[in-house]
């Protein structure tokens, strides 16, 4: 079994739902997902464990192109090392399979008292998952962890067709503008 885990699996354990407002189906709980599913930190084997592996589970939300195992490993380890990225999967223990996936970035401030923000990105869930609450699931576990870590605030950007899913946990619109450049790489 790899336990090289991109952050300590502890500090999911460690979390505090009881605070947490919003519901979920009976018998499901950020703790408890699901029969046979679990919330964990992303593994360097998650490259290419199961049928559904990360990359591939990630190809659903976002071009991903392609990423060598030596290309994922530079960046899982650059991640671990820089000790700002919480990647969680949700994996189906059946399977052995990643089946949804979300990152929490942890952003280094000078305001706010030399303060913490985070940004939720990446909420992804195979399309033969969803249905479930996987996604407010993994939504849910990274709010959580951004207070645990201290962060004076949470964010994400999103479509508007996404705006009702995450207003269900909690996330308002700010009025601020979102504006992007992109490049081919």
């Amino acid at each position: 079994m790899d336990h090289n885990f991109l952050f300590d699996p502890s500090i999911l354990a460690d979390l505090d739902y009881s605070s947490w407002k919003s519901s979920f189906r009976p018998g499901v709980s950020p703790h408890t997902p699901g029969q046979g599913f679990k919330v964990r930190p992303l593994c360097a084997s998650d490259y290419d464990k199961g049928k559904y592996w990360f990359l591939q589970v990630l190809a659903q939300l976002t071009k991903v192109g392609t990423v060598t195992r030596e290309q994922f490993m530079a960046r899982f380890n650059a991640m671990k090392d820089d000790k700002s990225y919480y990647v969680c999967v949700i994996e189906d223990l059946n399977k052995r399979e990643v089946i949804g996936a979300a990152t929490l970035v942890i952003e280094q401030k000078f305001i706010h008292s030399a303060g913490m923000r985070a940004r939720v990105e990446d909420v992804v869930v195979d399309d033969t998952y969803r249905g479930k609450q996987l996604g407010k699931i993994l939504t849910v576990v990274l709010i959580m962890l951004s207070k645990h870590l201290g962060c004076y605030k949470i964010s994400l950007e999103c479509t508007d067709q996404k705006l009702p899913f995450y207003q269900q946990v909690g996330f308002k619109q700010d009025g601020t503008n979102y504006m992007v450049q992109r490049w081919e790489t």
